[in-house]
């Protein structure tokens, strides 16, 4: 008889399905990091992995960017961009693998993944009101735990309390060539230098901007995954989750 060796994904997942409903509190896990540094993956991967709940926080602020490019939003007038927010419903199915978010109905879960939204990002995400209009969302949706939820600030201003803090690096060259292929995958005419200048600009405006600046959070466990495969990055952290679990 042909006996499958279990992998560490599969010897940690097996044993934690069976207890998970014996657990009073299930562990929240923020992850913070650069533009295409893997942290989206790294979180999908363990929402499936736990049986968690995943949310995309960067998606959320690229579905307010579609909107304002949209209906031609002025960013730099506090009036209209409150007046915009004030028609914009968002919503996220519950989902343990496919993300798909909703826009006044409309499924953008492709639409927000342009290099147009993605050029302007960073700028709309800066802008306070919008920041506390999804930062509020984002604290109902994981207020119970059993969540991963991945972005700029969910260590240092989301979550600021949660179990486990990530910080996902990785240098420019690795994360220019995933953000290149992801591009591709869509048939997008798009440069690696195009894709690197990007880059670079929402980095910059990230970690420097007024409200909630990207930046390490107290506590936060870094992870360069530079040389780390997509299997290894997730059983890497997996331990992290067991240990902490273990713990309780």
């Amino acid at each position: 008889m042909l006996i499958k060796a279990l992998t560490l994904v599969e010897a940690f997942f097996i044993p934690f399905v069976h207890c998970r409903t014996m657990q009073k509190h299930q562990i929240t896990i923020a992850i913070d990091g650069y533009s295409s540094s893997g942290k989206s993956t790294l979180a999908k991967d363990l929402a499936k992995a736990l049986d968690y709940s995943y949310l995309d926080s960067g998606a959320m602020y690229r579905a307010v960017t579609l909107y304002f490019q949209q209906h031609s939003v002025d960013i730099t007038n506090p009036h209209a961009v409150s007046e915009a927010l004030e028609n914009i419903e968002i919503i996220i199915p519950p989902a343990r693998e496919s993300f798909e978010i909703f826009l006044n109905g409309m499924d953008v879960s492709e639409l927000i993944r342009s290099l147009e939204v993605s050029q302007l990002v960073s700028e709309v995400a800066a802008i306070s009101p919008v920041r506390r209009y999804l930062v509020y969302q984002q604290q109902q949706a994981g207020k119970d735990g059993g969540i991963v939820m991945d972005g700029r600030d969910i260590g240092t201003v989301v979550f600021p309390n949660a179990e486990l803090k990530i910080f996902v690096d990785s240098d420019i060259e690795t994360r220019v060539l995933r953000r290149f292929q992801e591009i591709q995958l869509k048939s997008s005419a798009v440069t690696k230098d195009e894709v690197r200048a990007n880059l670079k600009h929402r980095d910059h405006i990230d970690s420097t901007r007024e409200d909630s600046p990207l930046q390490i959070a107290d506590g936060a466990r870094i992870l360069n995954n530079t040389s780390m495969s997509r299997q290894e990055q997730l059983e890497e952290v997996l331990l992290w989750v067991k240990a902490l679990i273990e713990e309780q």
